[in-house]
């Protein structure tokens, strides 16, 4: 079984790499979702992060899909103690008392539980007084609907000042953080949040782990960029520093028998701070290949090869 890492002070433990349920719904359906979350939890993994506004972008969705197909997975196979749920919150309606507690009714409802084991704020809303989404959150503590509390896309400066208001009022904070992280594309974490993480021991799970699908290696050209409902958002990567970045995933893939993507989740998981990848897949192969990450440690000389080749001119580096 994979090595147990523990999230913070949330009190949760996963695994080095956490299933993205972006895709149920979506580009998975409910059938092909019931088997990837079989296979997940059958290879050791246990946390499973969704949102309430999962897959609204899809045409005819509304969001809430992927929160339904996992409370339908949980209700069909009759257990939830084994598995650890992540949803969020404030992505649409923001993060005002109001929308918290009618929002995690919501998804409450749709995944069949009567609680998260992750609660996330889905992105900052500077437009409503931190004191206010702190206190709704540390409600839902109290009231056994939540059992820890996440950050997702916020800046240092408002991390660090929701933590101490937490903290002055005896609320319950943030446990975990969750931002944007891969081989290229490393600032977002490095300048700033991860000395906060390291310092205020916050977990932190990494999203983007693959970038969009780049770092799986099937993105080499802009003759590529048809392959994908995401092939779009990866064209700045070509025109970067990406080919770099594969040649040396390339070499690296070769040198451990593995692939190009189990190396870069590989990488991200050994990062100062990072206690998990978070990555998504739309088919059992594609599954196969994440869990590949799980029994594949790199050495400090391979992680130094990889970090030379994602550096670029300006980027904080390891």
């Amino acid at each position: 079984m994979p090595q147990m890492r523990t999230l913070g002070a949330s009190g949760l433990e996963t695994p080095p790499l956490i299933f993205g349920g972006n895709v149920f719904g979506w580009t998975a359906d409910k059938k092909t979702s019931f088997a990837l979350l079989d296979r997940f939890v059958a290879a050791g993994g246990t946390m499973i992060d969704t949102a309430d506004t999962y897959s609204a972008w899809a045409p005819g969705n509304k969001g809430g899909e992927s929160e339904r197909i996992i409370g339908e997975w949980l209700a069909r196979r009759g257990r939830r103690d084994d598995v650890l749920i992540a949803t969020k919150v404030g992505f649409a309606g923001g993060l005002g008392a109001e929308n918290i507690a009618k929002a995690i009714d919501g998804s409450l409802r749709r995944l069949g539980t009567d609680y998260v084991d992750l609660y996330y704020a889905h992105r900052d809303a500077p437009d409503v007084p931190i004191e206010e989404t702190m206190e709704a959150f540390d409600a839902l503590v109290r009231a056994g609907k939540v059992r820890a509390l996440g950050a997702s896309q916020y800046e240092p400066e408002r991390l660090e000042r929701a933590l101490d208001i937490s903290a002055e009022n005896g609320w319950t904070g943030y446990s975990v953080l969750q931002t944007w992280y891969n081989l290229v594309d490393r600032p977002k974490y490095e300048d700033g949040l991860r000395a906060m993480v390291e310092s205020r021991g916050l977990g932190m799970a990494a999203f983007f782990s693959l970038a969009n699908g780049y770092l799986t290696g099937k993105y080499r050209s802009t003759a590529d960029l048809g392959q994908s409902v995401r092939s779009d958002r990866v064209e700045e990567y070509i025109a970067g520093n990406g080919p770099r970045v594969l040649a040396a995933l390339d070499q690296l893939a070769a040198e451990v028998g593995a692939t190009p993507a189990q190396v870069a989740l590989a990488w991200t998981g050994a990062q100062p701070g990072v206690t998990a990848a978070l990555a998504s897949a739309r088919t059992p192969e594609q599954l196969e290949e994440l869990l590949g990450c799980l029994e594949l440690e790199l050495s400090r000389e391979q992680i130094a090869a990889l970090d030379r080749a994602s550096a670029s001119t300006g980027e904080t580096t390891t």
